[in-house]
């Protein structure tokens, strides 16, 4: 492997669901959920009702209001939103996820645009932007900006992230499989700091980036936490739709998912049981954002 991908400090985890590290990593690895257009929406877990009754209650949302979500994929929380007839219109970068997620939302009134959030202009004033597992792929210097500029008026932005979580007495088998990573180079360096495993609720906010945007002021941030369980097929069906695994060398991605498969089969009920958590954060646009005056000299 290329030095920066052995040296990449991001533990195991992390990298497995292509948690973005340089710019340039992030706009790789971005790049990379196209290909599992087709498996997608089948493999990635559904969001939790009561984070989208959250979502929905906290920024007074009603039936016709017009919502911008940003990287939709195949719609995972589209559809679900959509559903209770709310005007969605949704970006999507990857060609072949755009058509997916217009067939996942054929007769509910759903807009999906081939195209990156960064060059988004239409003229359009939206009373939510959202984005589900995408917010961390799109660039952080102009996130809140192009949000802020798509918003009317006491509109919101809201957020979250599908991470993997680690509760007290769950699954042992992600940490005892970590041997794995390690083996095919995907493992951290000798002298980084241990791996944390957080646990439901232990998972980063991001308030002060939400603040220091100067933009949007916080209304909530409240994490969900949920469980499913999966076989060794199914799995490595989610694993596919990491960025992470999908840019992996072929040798790489066949030994670990060998390893996993025998694992797995060994077990007695051929199963794991991975925990999901995710962090909704919601903000509502500041209408007078302080003008930043730059310093002196």
């Amino acid at each position: 492997m290329a030095a920066r991908e052995r040296h990449d400090r991001r533990r195991p985890e992390q990298r497995a669901q292509g948690w973005p590290g340089t710019d340039a990593d992030r706009e790789r690895l971005a790049s990379t959920f196209n290909e599992a257009a087709a498996t997608y929406q089948r493999a990635r877990p559904d969001y939790p009702e009561e984070l989208l009754g959250e979502l929905i209650a906290t920024t007074r949302l009603s039936v016709g209001d017009r919502v911008l979500e940003i990287g939709c994929a195949t719609g995972k929380a589209t559809l679900p939103l959509a559903r209770r007839g709310f005007q969605i219109t949704c970006i999507e970068p990857g060609p072949d996820l755009v058509v997916a997620a217009r067939r996942n939302l054929v007769g509910l009134g759903a807009e999906v645009i081939l195209g990156r959030f960064e060059d988004w202009d239409r003229d359009l004033a939206f009373d939510l932007v959202f984005a589900a597992t995408a917010w961390q792929w799109v660039d952080p210097k102009v996130r809140y900006r192009k949000a802020w500029e798509s918003l009317r008026r006491g509109g919101h932005l809201a957020f979250w992230e599908a991470s993997h979580v680690f509760p007290d007495g769950g699954d042992p088998f992600f940490r005892e499989v970590q041997e794995v990573y390690e083996e095919i180079g995907e493992g951290l360096p000798p002298n980084a700091r241990s791996p944390r495993w957080p646990r439901p609720g232990e998972l980063p906010d991001q308030r002060s980036e939400i603040e220091a945007s100067g933009l949007f002021e916080v209304v909530l941030i409240r994490h969900f936490d949920w469980g499913r369980v999966y076989d060794a097929e199914a799995y490595l069906e989610l694993l596919d739709t990491f960025s992470g695994h999908i840019a992996m060398k072929a040798w790489q991605r066949d030994r670990l998912y060998g390893e996993i498969r025998r694992r797995v089969a060994e077990r007695a009920d051929r199963s794991v049981r991975r925990h999901w958590g995710a962090v909704l954060h919601v903000a509502c646009r500041l209408d007078d954002p302080p003008v930043l005056v730059p310093p002196a000299g």
